[in-house]
């Protein structure tokens, strides 16, 4: 063999190990490094966007109610609340399989990611998530929605709901933050954090594993698209929906709780000027597709303004800074391995079929159209703005005005850490 010959085959050998370290870099930059959240913003808006052209639109605790719905007819207290002795099936149920897929998008994206690891709390912590799962369990059955159904789509859906639930969760965050504070110096039982095991010796395997989840969903969404059953080709999209949902907002740490908590923690606002981009897109994308009559809005817009979503915004603000995340949050971070999110999310869903069972004994959301044609309750109505001011420019007026006087103070709070409790 000529020397030249093994040159050539050297020179070959070395391209080829270039060429899969560009590979890996190029998997590094996507499923390990953090995701911009400007970036997770933008694609929220876009798998909302799909959903909302398909007739649906994204909501998550309507799902956690349902988990709570079975758990409490699992233990006999379903009679005594009134609640159904046949529920939806979980993987049937619309927002139920969101929020499922949702948590197993999550799973995918951590496994791939080699950063999936059961996370133990302390004590105390796994009170505090089980108390703000409870306090957000009530707040959204007042609200109609938690920070997805009662805040995030209710605005692109042109109802002032999410704006007084917006107002609610501001108010609760901040009060939130500093009863934590107080329980973190006050109180020193449960603080001491539990031993921590060795990462997994399969550690090195979970992309693999990442992949085989990755390729079980689709299977699974395509089964389902190829069905005769309507209702199946349908969930077959939520599947896909709400897998992605969980992916971009593991890969982005996108959080609720952290757009209305960091501000008022640290100072630091990248979060809720995230928040903030997705509403600016997501008003008038949604705007369009709503003007198309995809969906009717109505069925996204609580009877709760401005009552029930100020009240319920302002107890689940409270309750999702003791737990440690929001509604999605939660869910997404359980799909990281979070035990604390865990018990928050059962919390949530059980405090949240109880106490909607209690709102429903005293008729508090009883839905009841006035003469005007609106549906209305006990802790408000449902308003569509274009209705009411007769076209869509005031919404787009009004919707960003305030969204550029909420930027102006987060950057105004970034510059002077004016409203930081710390």
């Amino acid at each position: 063999m000529s020397k030249s010959t093994i040159g050539d085959r050297g020179i070959r050998a070395i391209a080829s190990l270039r060429w899969l370290a560009g590979v890996r870099e190029d998997y590094e930059a996507v499923f390990v490094r953090e995701w911009s959240p400007y970036l997770g913003a933008i694609l929220l808006v876009v798998i909302s966007a799909v959903l909302v052209a398909s007739g649906l639109f994204w909501g998550v605790f309507g799902g956690l109610k349902l988990w709570g719905d079975w758990f409490n007819n699992l233990i006999g207290l379903g009679p005594v609340l009134g609640i159904k002795t046949e529920l939806d099936s979980p993987l049937l149920h619309r927002i139920s399989l969101m929020d499922i897929t949702l948590v197993i998008g999550a799973f995918c994206a951590a496994l791939l990611a080699r950063q999936f690891r059961i996370n133990r709390p302390p004590k105390l912590e796994l009170l505090t998530g089980a108390l703000g799962g409870m306090l957000m369990g009530v707040g959204a059955s007042l609200a109609g929605g938690c920070t997805t159904g009662g805040f995030f789509t209710p605005l692109t859906f042109a109802s002032p709901a999410g704006w007084a639930m917006w107002a609610g969760l501001l108010a609760g965050a901040f009060l939130g933050l500093k009863a934590l504070l107080w329980v973190m110096e006050n109180i020193s039982w449960g603080t001491a954090p539990p031993v921590v095991s060795a990462d997994s010796p399969y550690r090195r395997y979970y992309p693999l594993l990442g992949l085989f989840v990755l390729i079980l969903v689709f299977t699974w969404a395509v089964f389902w698209f190829g069905s005769d059953n309507q209702k199946l080709v349908n969930r077959g999209i939520i599947i896909l929906a709400g897998f992605a949902l969980g992916f971009v907002l593991h890969r982005s740490r996108f959080c609720f709780s952290r757009v209305f908590r960091e501000p008022f923690m640290t100072g630091e606002g990248t979060m809720t000027k995230a928040m903030i981009l997705a509403l600016a897109l997501g008003i008038p994308v949604t705007s369009v597709l709503l003007q198309k009559e995809t969906v009717d809005p109505y069925l996204a817009i609580p009877a709760t303004f401005w009552i029930g979503s100020l009240l319920g915004g302002f107890i689940f603000g409270i309750g999702m800074v003791f737990a440690g995340g929001c509604a999605s949050g939660s869910l997404w971070r359980m799909g990281e391995g979070h035990i604390k999110l865990w018990v928050a999310v059962f919390f949530f869903s059980w405090t949240g079929s109880l106490f909607s069972a209690v709102v429903k004994r005293w008729d508090l959301l009883t839905r009841e159209m006035s003469l005007d044609l609106v549906e209305v309750s006990k802790v408000g109505q449902q308003v569509f703005l274009p209705e009411v001011f007769g076209g869509w420019g005031w919404l787009y007026l009004l919707s960003f005005a305030v969204l550029l006087l909420w930027y102006l103070l987060v950057r105004y709070n970034e510059a002077t850490e004016k409203f930081t409790v710390l």
